[in-house]
């Protein structure tokens, strides 16, 4: 089981970013969360086995929606949490 902390750079807010990473951490057995940064970017912790994290990431950062532009992803490993097996949606 692995922890990412994702930042994701580029046009990601008020383009259904977070509600696209969402449906997409259901799908895939993701659990974490996902917020909107002061910066305009985008930060989500993810945990998960390293295969579908890889796969979580990589569909990410080709912009989940149409109308998001991920212009970067930066991801770093952080310590396992307990996020109670749920992917939620932070303000």
């Amino acid at each position: 089981m692995l922890n990412y902390r994702i930042t994701i750079s580029g046009r990601v807010q008020g383009v259904g970013f977070r509600w696209s990473a969402y449906q997409l951490a259901q799908q895939l057995g993701v659990s974490g969360f996902v917020r909107n940064l002061p910066t305009g970017q985008v930060y989500i912790e993810a945990q998960g086995d390293s295969a579908t994290l890889d796969r979580f990431t990589d569909r990410l950062a080709a912009g989940p929606t149409p109308y998001a532009k991920v212009s970067r992803v930066d991801k770093v490993t952080g310590p396992f949490q307990d996020y109670g097996h749920t992917f939620t949606i932070r303000r």
